[in-house]
């Protein structure tokens, strides 16, 4: 039972998945159905947590529009996300950056990461 669930979930992987971490800045150009249309969105953002593995893989994203904290999730291997960009790689200490959603402003900032 486990082999053929693992060759669906191999069938549904993307190859070409970008390589970003926790901390970065990203651009996720999403497909949004509106009756019968279909248009990307872009939204742009921090990314807070990545979690999960292979087919189930999903992660986070956090802005701020008009003043609000605005979250979403996706699975990184949905046909629903056009595109990950990476827009610039941040430098953090850990996995989960949930403490910012308790910070506005600069204090939300995450140091950006220099090679």
């Amino acid at each position: 039972m486990n082999d053929i669930i693992r060759k669906i979930e191999a069938e549904q992987l993307k190859e070409n998945v970008p390589q970003f971490n926790v901390g970065d800045t990203v651009k996720v150009y999403g497909k949004i159905k509106e009756g019968n249309r279909e248009r990307i969105q872009v939204f742009e953002g921090t990314v807070l947590k990545k979690q999960g593995g292979s087919t189930r893989e999903t992660f986070t994203v956090r802005k701020f529009s008009n003043g609000v904290g605005v979250e979403k999730t996706w699975p990184l291997h949905s046909p629903n996300v056009e595109k990950v960009e990476v827009v610039r790689r941040g430098k953090v200490r850990r996995a989960k950056l949930n403490y910012l959603r308790n910070r506005v402003g600069k204090r939300a900032k995450v140091k950006e990461l220099v090679k």
